[in-house]
């Protein structure tokens, strides 16, 4: 009698094995250390100008996208996501700043980065199966139209010559690549406008016009306040507000990002890694992210970036050009940026979703909620928001759908004495406050069966509608018999029904 026996591998065949992707093969290893450079050149001038809204020093948007990234590179729950300073944490946080000053701003990173620890291990990631497609394609396309609108700004009353740079970086990204895929386009995109403008000396508004940049490495340090109960009531709200926005943008992108590349990520890891790398951050004195969407389009979609390399090496390399290249960096035209940020919106929006076919087959309440999605994103500049927003409204159209399918049909004995209404769809808090006035109490015959074999009861109101139907029927001296219960039902009926004094 034969067996079959699996081959034992040899040691340096297991170590091969163990090697990460950008380690065994030197072309991953080229494409995330060219994406982590390609990302950390787009983040120099959006920390700025999210440390600008938090009315912090640039240098503290800067240290916080450093170690933000290096952070959740090693202990995040989504390969190549990009995590670092954030327009949406800036925004929560700026009033405390400005209230309270720096200080209780870093006590509140470091609260908020706690808060998201143990939303994480509560399984706060497992709500992201509540949110619908339709708000999920919502949020794609009002982030596209978000980093568009974010690029508007620099293309105004600016020097005439921003504008055929601009074309000419979106050129360069459209065609390049037809050429080779080897060297990312956008980064051959920023280095040869750079080398043009410095060339050439035209004078357009560079990185080094958004702000100073740092030159040294963030220190550790404690936060300056007093550690009472005061300080801790005052930051709570906005370390709680921050937690929640900074989870929902993470977990959404890292969404956006599985299915892009087609490959699972740990939501729960992400969570609590989000956590930690903010509270690492605050430490280090900076203003505290979360995900970056823009950023990690370039990164996943833009540069084909997919391992954990390509998120470390972006902050590594952010902080080696702020440090050691500051004066070379902020000669880069932001021209050539705006160019980059712009392909990436457009490369973000999802047109399939508002194509004519696309529309004209869709329902039109999954329209509604995309629209409004859209529509709430925008107008708040805040993702959380129109995520929030659009998975209610969803909610909402999901229930007027569903309570239209309850319906009752009645049919009346040979003998005249019974009546059978046969109830069918689903009994919820939708569907179960018109099922009340279904009844004809007055003329029915003293004998009511309601059968229930093809209906489902989900909650209290539907027990309590049963309740006022039975009430009802009472009065008038009849009797009534509820049958075909799955278990289910009868297991919820029977523990709420006379319980909850319902009276219609």
């Amino acid at each position: 009698m034969s067996s079959l026996t699996t081959p034992s591998l040899s040691p340096a065949a297991r170590l091969r094995g163990l090697k990460p992707d950008w380690l065994a093969d030197p072309k991953v290893w080229r494409t995330e250390v060219l994406a982590g450079l390609v990302v950390a050149l787009a983040l120099i001038p959006e920390a700025i100008s999210f440390s600008v809204i938090a009315g912090v020093d640039p240098a503290l948007g800067l240290f916080a996208s450093f170690t933000m990234a290096v952070t959740i590179a090693v202990v995040g729950g989504r390969r190549a996501m990009i995590s670092a300073a954030t327009g949406a944490v800036a925004l929560v946080i700026a009033p405390l700043n400005r209230e309270h000053g720096l200080g209780h701003l870093v006590a509140a990173v470091i609260l908020a980065g706690l808060f998201q620890v143990v939303l994480g291990a509560l399984g706060v990631a497992k709500l992201m199966r509540f949110i619908p497609r339709s708000v999920m394609v919502g949020f794609v396309n009002s982030l596209a139209v978000l980093i568009f609108m974010a690029q508007v700004p620099e293309m105004r009353d600016v020097p005439w010559a921003v504008y055929p740079l601009i074309a000419g970086g979106l050129a360069l990204m459209v065609l390049f690549p037809r050429i080779t895929t080897v060297v990312p386009a956008p980064l051959v995109s920023i280095v040869i406008l750079t080398a043009i403008t410095v060339g050439a000396a035209i004078a357009v508004p560079t990185v080094g016009d958004k702000g100073t940049l740092p030159s040294a490495l963030p220190a550790p340090g404690l936060p300056d306040v007093p550690f009472t109960l005061d300080t801790l009531t005052t930051i709570a709200p906005y370390a709680l507000a921050m937690a929640l926005v900074g989870l929902m943008e993470s977990l959404m992108t890292a969404k956006l990002v599985d299915d892009i590349t087609d490959t699972p990520s740990n939501k729960t890891r992400e969570s609590v890694g989000q956590g930690i790398a903010n509270i690492v951050t605050g430490f280090f004195g900076g203003m505290g992210g979360c995900a970056m969407i823009g950023q990690t389009m370039i990164n996943v979609k833009v540069s084909g970036a997919r391992t954990r390399l390509s998120t470390f090496l972006a902050g590594a390399f952010l902080m080696v050009l702020c440090v050691a290249f500051g004066p070379i960096v902020s000669d880069i035209p932001m021209a050539a940026l705006v160019a980059v940020m712009v392909m990436v919106s457009f490369a973000t929006f999802d047109w399939h979703s508002v194509a004519p076919g696309t529309l004209r087959r869709m329902p039109a309440g999954e329209i509604a909620v995309m629209v409004i999605t859209v529509v709430c994103v925008v107008a708040t500049h805040n993702l959380a928001i129109g995520v929030v927003v659009g998975s209610v409204t969803a909610m909402v159209v999901f229930a007027r759908r569903v309570a239209r399918f309850a319906d009752v049909t009645s049919v009346t004995g040979p003998d005249g004495a019974t009546v059978v209404h046969r109830v069918t769809g689903e009994l919820f808090f939708a569907s179960s406050n018109d099922l009340v006035g279904r009844f004809d109490y007055a003329n029915d015959p003293d004998h009511v069966v309601i059968d229930l074999s093809a209906a489902h009861i989900w909650d209290a109101s539907s027990v309590a509608a049963l309740d006022a139907i039975g009430a009802k029927y009472a009065r008038r001296g009849k009797t009534v018999e509820i049958t075909g219960l799955n278990d289910p039902s009868a297991r919820l009926h029977g523990r709420l029904t006379g319980e909850l004094a319902a009276e219609h």
